[in-house]
């Protein structure tokens, strides 16, 4: 999957545009994303994520870095063997577009608005 552009609210990814927070992985994409707590991250939210093949997890934190990600979560990723990054959206963007190049098993779930 490539991320063309993120901007406040939109995301492009292969050409398809979204507009609700989501998850992308190698192959697939888990539209309409939501949390059980919204702006605080909890293992619950990831289950997805933890279903499948992962070595890397990014967590794009919205454009304002609303979105808190405690360390325990990161821990309990850790455990389980997924690697965590956490950046505000438009970094954590990059991040993925980089991970999925070199070839890492990634991925993304993305806060698009604040």
């Amino acid at each position: 999957m490539k991320i063309s552009l993120y901007s406040f609210g939109k995301i492009v990814i292969n050409g398809i545009e979204y507009t609700s927070d989501l998850i992308v992985f190698q192959n697939e994409i888990f539209p309409s994303w939501w949390r059980k707590e919204g702006h605080s991250l909890c293992i619950e939210d990831l289950v997805e994520v933890i279903k499948r093949d992962v070595e890397i997890l990014v967590v794009g934190t919205g454009a304002y870095g609303k979105m808190r990600v405690p360390e325990s979560l990161i821990e309990e990723l850790k455990d389980k063997g997924i690697e965590t990054y956490i950046a505000e959206t438009d970094k954590a963007v990059s991040l993925f577009n980089g991970f999925t190049e070199q070839g890492k098993k990634v991925a993304g779930a993305f806060h698009l608005t604040c």
